[in-house]
């Protein structure tokens, strides 16, 4: 699984395990729908750090809480 595809399924969990939409989401990040539909379809090959940063706080969390998670621990995690 490469990075863009695990920073997808981050969000699409984090989506569900807080109850929004992903609409509500751009609001509160201030990521574009385009950029947010091209990341969550894996379109993109690089996702930038401040991206990641902005959906982070989209869900109210620190960019350290965002990444605490197993889909980018595992050993099978492709980094170009």
């Amino acid at each position: 699984m490469s990075i863009n595809e695990a920073v997808a399924k981050r969000i699409s969990k984090l989506l569900k395990q807080k109850h929004i939409t992903q609409y509500r989401l751009e609001q509160k990040s201030g990521v574009y729908h385009g950029a947010m539909d091209r990341i969550l379809s894996c379109y993109n090959k690089t996702v930038t750090l401040t991206t990641i940063y902005k959906l982070a706080r989209g869900f109210d969390m620190s960019l350290l809480e965002f990444l605490d998670d197993e889909l980018f621990r595992s050993d099978e995690l492709e980094i170009d």
